[in-house]
């Protein structure tokens, strides 16, 4: 890892311009329809400068101020996962041949070299529990692993976390530390910035940089110090795994089925999640087939379906076997929880559900102690 540098603000866009000689599609936080969102980007001016996300439970909100700063904002509804886990894609496709035979082919998707400018840490902490599921040992998704092998990540401290963040809590933010290639602090006058791997010293090695000074290390310190600090939502402190376990029949998830739309909503937004269905689309003339990929939820009926029964028909047993799964069993498949405490299922519900109140409630009694 390089020592930190400073880029000003005036040269930032010189960041943009390296990245794509050096042949990368360029993707940057950007306001649509009332949400910071990843799309293409061509210059600095298109990012959300002035903005502020306010978010609570159930809720998502911009508000503009005269900041010049560009990353002053959480987070939006995306992550890195569909840029890497397609929402939708086609795995295979079948074609019957001249004889009357048919023919299966892999299909690839067209990956391209892509930088994405504004990842948060909690999104590669994120990606590397993606990264376990998709290509871990001799089970390796192809289509994953084609976009993975050619993403180039500029991560960006957060300053400002919104109310429902909680990533200080899982011990995954808010401050990078693994997973980058570039990683800056802003300050009002341009950013620390630092390189993570031999492809982020190669850009760096391109840009007009200046020696960092100690007041300016000083002030990205005390930035990180305070995003960690402000942090109101803390996950118990005790071994959430094992008190949940032993708390399957709690009142409370009767509490939450009556609030719970099985909407699927917190696992669309969850950065981790990685359930999908495979269907087929086959055409009318019978000529060919198209085996399809696309995300799906613990939260629908067909989710649990097996053999003519639904296992959870109910909104209380899919609601259980997402937090169960996300806190407790997750950490026997992968060594750690499924949360990085983004916090996007708490603003995305729409009924305002927050997780971190729901797992105190099962988990910690009158006293402030695990059941």
């Amino acid at each position: 890892m390089s020592q930190p540098h400073f880029l000003t603000r005036t040269n930032f866009q010189t960041l943009l311009d390296a990245l794509k000689q050096a042949g990368y599609r360029c993707l940057g936080p950007q306001v649509s329809d009332g949400a910071i969102i990843y799309d293409e980007l061509e210059s600095v001016a298109q990012l959300p400068v002035g903005f502020h996300d306010r978010q609570s439970p159930g809720q998502y909100h911009l508000e503009s101020s005269e900041s010049n700063h560009c990353f002053a904002w959480a987070n939006g509804p995306q992550a890195l996962k569909p840029l890497l886990f397609a929402p939708r894609e086609t795995l295979w496709r079948a074609e019957r041949n001249e004889d009357g035979r048919l023919s299966f082919i892999e299909v690839k998707p067209e990956a391209r070299p892509t930088a994405v400018i504004g990842v948060r840490s909690c999104d590669l902490a994120a990606m590397a529990i993606q990264d376990q599921v998709f290509l871990k040992d001799q089970y390796q998704d192809t289509a994953y692993q084609l976009r993975r092998q050619d993403l180039f990540t500029v991560a960006v401290n957060c300053s400002h976390p919104a109310s429902t963040c909680f990533c200080a809590s899982t011990g995954d933010g808010p401050v990078a530390s693994h997973g980058y290639d570039l990683v800056m602090s802003e300050l009002d006058e341009g950013f620390l910035i630092e390189a993570g791997s031999k492809a982020g010293e190669n850009i760096l090695q391109q840009l007009p940089l200046q020696q960092a000074t100690d007041q300016q290390h000083y002030t990205a310190g005390q930035q990180h110090l305070h995003a960690a600090r402000v942090q109101n939502r803390h996950l118990p402190d005790i071994k959430i795994r094992d008190v949940l376990l032993n708390n399957l029949d709690h009142p409370r998830w009767y509490d939450i089925a009556e609030r719970c739309l099985s909407c699927g909503n917190c696992t669309m937004v969850c950065p981790t999640c990685f359930c999908h269905s495979e269907t087929e689309h086959p055409q009318l003339d019978g000529e060919s087939t198209e085996h399809m990929r696309e995300w799906s939820s613990c939260f629908t009926q067909g989710h649990s379906y097996i053999h003519g029964k639904v296992i959870r028909a109910e909104t209380r047993l899919r609601y259980r076997q997402w937090l169960t799964h996300k806190f407790a069993n997750w950490i026997d498949q992968f060594g750690r929880s499924g949360c990085v405490g983004c916090g996007r299922c708490i603003s995305w519900c729409p009924v305002a559900i927050d997780v971190v109140e729901e797992i105190t409630a099962i988990c910690v009694d009158d006293k402030g102690e695990g059941r």
